[in-house]
């Protein structure tokens, strides 16, 4: 009988946790977004790591002030960043706005020359010689 009340009890908590969420309005959609930004922020972070402790290890070689380590250090790693939010952004734009425009650009250019190759009589501008009136033969000449 116990179990029973302490599963009931367990079941309302959980239950009273997800209505406290829901109340907090738009805070709980933030939630999924959240562990969105987590899961791409986090391994990101770790390859700006990656590229910036070899620059701290050499300002630390040449026995610069670990205030000025820390500075230095730090604004590497925003310019990396800020680096990568640059090219995320030109990528942004390469994608949804050049390509679609050059993928046209060929297309059109694609069907122009297959309708112009297709199109129309062979005329003087093909480069044939005209077709020939004359019978070959011995009265020719």
């Amino acid at each position: 009988m116990s179990n029973m009340w302490s599963a009931i009890r367990w079941l309302v908590l959980r239950i009273a946790a997800v209505r406290w969420l829901f109340k907090l309005g738009w805070l709980g959609a933030l939630i999924p977004i959240a562990l969105l930004l987590k899961s791409i922020g986090l391994p990101l972070l770790a390859i700006l790591a990656v590229v910036a402790i070899p620059l701290l290890m050499l300002l630390f070689l040449f026995g610069l002030p670990i205030f000025l380590v820390m500075i230095v250090g730090g604004a590497f790693m925003g310019l990396i960043s800020f680096a990568l939010m640059i090219g995320l952004a030109a990528l942004k734009f390469a994608i949804f706005v050049v390509l679609p425009i050059w993928l046209i650009w060929k297309l059109c250019g694609k069907i122009w020359h297959w309708g112009s190759k297709r199109g129309g009589d062979a005329g003087p501008e093909t480069g044939s010689p005209p077709p020939s009136t004359s019978a070959p033969g011995p009265d020719a000449a």
